[in-house]
This record gives structure tokens, sequence and C-alpha cells, in this order.
């Protein structure tokens, strides 16, 4: 056996056992950690809150489902990314439903019309004066 055999056989089996060493990561619950820290930034908007969201529970459920069954880390990690996700939803469909209570009231509607039919600044004015004081009443 010569010095360039015995180097090769030693290589091949430090590759073998680094390649059975390496663990393998769970990208599902990355991307549903991701995902629900952005939802959670940006629950103000549609796209933030409920898209992102809903995102990040989906990757977060099958993250968690996937480390149960031995076929990945960080369970916690998509758990987390979930509760986030579920969280950031949640706050972006009552932002969008006061809003949509917001712009079907009379109040609104009132105010839109008088800003329509105003000419001028001081008449804007006039009408979001108006729309104050009828939200507070």
């Amino acid at each position: 056996m010569s010095f360039s055999d015995h180097s090769t056989r030693s290589n091949d089996s430090a590759q073998t056992a680094s390649a059975t060493s390496v663990k393998r990561g769970n990208g599902l619950a990355t991307a549903s950690l991701v995902l629900g820290i952005a939802a959670i930034l940006l629950f103000w908007t549609v796209f933030g809150g409920i898209v992102l969201g809903l995102l990040a529970l989906v990757f977060g459920v099958i993250g968690a489902r996937k480390a149960r069954r031995g076929g990945g880390p960080h369970s916690r990690m998509s758990l987390i990314g979930a509760i986030l996700g579920v969280l950031a939803a949640l706050a972006s469909a009552v932002i969008l439903a006061i809003g949509a209570s917001i712009l079907g009231s009379d109040e609104f509607k009132n105010f839109d019309d008088c800003v329509e039919h105003a000419g001028t600044q001081a008449e804007r004015n006039a009408c979001a004066k108006d729309f104050d004081r009828e939200l507070n009443d």
C-alpha cells in the first residue's frame, strides 16, 4: 500500500464521518419566525399583518410537525413564529374592521360630502371641525 492510497482512504472516511454528523436544520421554523417578526412589525398594513401573519402560521405549524416527527429541530421556534403570526393577523384584522366601520359611518359620509362641496381651505377646515364634533358627541 502506497502513501497516496492510505491518504485517500483516510480522506474518504473523514468525509463520511463529517457528512453523518451534520445536523439538518428546520428551514420552515426559521421562515416562520422571520415572517412572524415581520408581520408584528408591519401589522398596521393589510399585507404585513394578515398575509405575512398567515404565512408565518402555516410555516410554523408545518415546521412544528416536522420537528415532532424527528425531521428537524426548532419546534419552539416554529411555535413562536406561528404565535407571532396569529397575533399580527388578529391585530391587523381589528384595525381593518375599525377602518371599515369608520368609513361606513354616517359621520364619515357627511364629512366626505362636505369636503367634496367645499371650495376653499377654510370650508374644508370647517368640515373637519364638524366631523370632530360629530364623533365626540
